[in-house]
């Protein structure tokens, strides 16, 4: 039972993972005015992980609110 339980969390952790970096890569992919609009709407919520994603690809493309 443990063996099984072990396997479906580092499946969901995998899975999770892996959605993560979906995440990330579809905020590189934003043009800069939609990574800009994204930016905007998360701007009060500098802590959530969109906006420090949002924050690293702006710094990277040399761009700002």
């Amino acid at each position: 039972m443990l063996k099984i339980r072990k396997k479906r969390e580092a499946q969901r952790s995998a899975l999770a993972a892996e959605r993560l970096a979906q995440v990330a890569a579809s905020i590189a992919n934003l043009e800069n005015e939609d990574l800009l609009d994204l930016a905007d709407i998360f701007k009060a919520m500098p802590d959530t992980p969109i906006m420090q994603y949002a924050a690293t690809e702006m710094a990277r493309r040399g761009i700002s609110l």
